[in-house]
């Protein structure tokens, strides 16, 4: 019997680097930018994507209902936990590491010393919901746009 392929994982391919589709994410600040590896992240099933922040951006406290594996690609990663940000509580992760971040966890993260980029892997539907109204930029467009 053929085994059923994930969504987007059905052929052999390569994405190489200068083929990335960097986007704006309409949840993320001005400057920052998501790009779809593998899979369809606004559906059930797995998914790989990238995120590029740029230096000094701040991604104010947020959760995501999906549990997520974060893996450093270049930069430095700065997270902390909480419903408040406290940019002295954040740490420093180096290209290369693998943070597991559960679903529900409040955190939020800082281009503390430069741009630094990301790559998540989960199970959709993607989600993101801030702590505090104010810092979603999504509720800033609609607003803008009344």
């Amino acid at each position: 019997m053929p085994r059923q392929h994930q969504p987007d994982e059905d052929r052999f391919r390569a994405i190489l680097p200068e083929d990335i589709a960097w986007q704006p994410f309409p949840a993320f600040p001005s400057g920052a930018r998501l790009a779809v590896m593998v899979g369809h992240p606004a559906e059930p099933g797995p998914y790989v994507v990238r995120v590029k922040v740029p230096g000094g951006t701040r991604l104010m406290p947020h959760k995501h209902p999906e549990d997520r594996i974060y893996t450093v690609m270049s930069g430095v990663f700065y997270i902390g936990l909480g419903e408040r940000f406290d940019g002295d509580k954040v740490k420093a992760y180096p290209p290369g590491s693998v943070i597991v971040l559960p679903g529900e966890t409040w955190h939020y993260h800082w281009a503390k010393s430069g741009e630094y980029v990301t790559q998540v892997s989960a199970i959709g539907p993607l989600g993101l919901e801030y702590h505090d109204d104010h810092d979603d930029p999504r509720l800033h467009a609609a607003a803008d746009q009344r």
